[in-house]
């Protein structure tokens, strides 16, 4: 299977088995993501890292998974520091960069950022998030988390929150179809899972079922996906302040849970989870951030030619 210099875009260019290879590799890079081996893998390979949006866990990751494999990194930094702040657009942005590097992760606030970058890109593009768009490698590691964790055949799992704008779960959501997964969807009304969205899983093998509180479905599922609502992805701030704060797990949520359950993050939370889950053996959000490098090296192995 050959990932050598393309693109990691969407996951809907990707196969169950393509998914499988990368898991695959991820397992294999634990031991030099846990510092308990070394690697030069990547050596003489270096990274560029162009965040135009906030980011600590993906860009830090990123970071620590081509170090890990002996490689370099090159970090825009601030866009108020670059040419961007001049008026430089992203094409033009990204043909500079990529005569620089060997590959460019890319984060923007604009859906299809990623995949405008790589045509004019000589270079693999890694989507690090598009704006509502996609963020594959959040993908991976998720679905790399579930399997270390859980299960992924025959799950049952709950994607709670925010729906609507978020990515990582748009992108989970087509990945775990994949698997013919049992998904419960739990949000709010206003920021419900896109039509289209549900129709598309449904017809690739997904069941989906829609309930309003984390109460009616935590007593089935083997894992509970939270997310925050995003106030960055509200046009208007009054309907942010409508659902903000309307789900939350605590300790006595989790009562009539199977023993089993683990609850993910893709974090930062705000307040949707309390602090004292953290110490119940459901919390699995932080194991979750550092699944993020071998799954990160695994991806940047692969587009760069280094493993197959």
């Amino acid at each position: 299977m050959n990932f050598k210099d393309q693109p990691i875009i969407s996951m809907r260019n990707f196969s169950r088995e393509m998914i499988d290879h990368i898991l695959a590799a991820a397992e294999k890079m634990e031991p030099i993501a846990r510092g308990e081996e070394r690697s030069d893998l990547l050596s003489g390979k270096i990274l560029a890292v162009l965040f135009f949006e906030p980011s600590t866990r993906t860009r830090m990751s990123f970071e620590t998974a081509m170090l890990r494999l002996g490689g370099d990194v090159l970090n825009l930094g601030s866009v108020d520091a670059s040419s961007i702040a001049k008026g430089e657009t992203l094409a033009d942005t990204i043909r500079v960069v990529d005569g620089y590097v060997d590959a460019i992760v890319l984060r923007h606030p604009k859906e299809g950022a990623a995949h405008l970058a790589s045509e004019f890109s000589s270079v693999p593009i890694l989507n690090a998030g598009d704006g509502a768009g996609h963020h594959p490698t959040q993908t991976l590691l998720d679905l790399y988390t579930i399997k270390r964790e859980s299960h992924l055949e025959d799950l049952k799992i709950a994607l709670a929150g925010d729906l609507k704008y978020g990515r990582t779960v748009h992108s989970l959501c087509y990945a775990l179809s994949l698997y013919g997964a049992q998904i419960t969807l739990i949000s709010p009304k206003e920021l419900r899972m896109p039509e289209e969205i549900i129709n598309d899983i449904i017809a690739k093998g997904a069941k989906i079922k829609e309930v309003d509180t984390i109460e009616e479905a935590i007593k089935d599922v083997d894992v509970l996906y939270m997310t925050r609502i995003q106030k960055e992805r509200f046009p208007d701030p009054a309907e942010y302040h409508k659902v903000a704060n309307k789900l939350k797990i605590t300790a006595e949520t989790l009562k009539e849970a199977k023993p089993e359950l683990k609850i993910m993050h893709p974090l930062p939370r705000v307040n949707e989870i309390d602090n004292k889950v953290d110490d119940t053996p459901h919390a699995c959000y932080f194991k979750q951030a550092f699944y993020g490098v071998p799954v990160r090296m695994a991806v940047l192995g692969l587009v760069l030619g280094a493993i197959e």
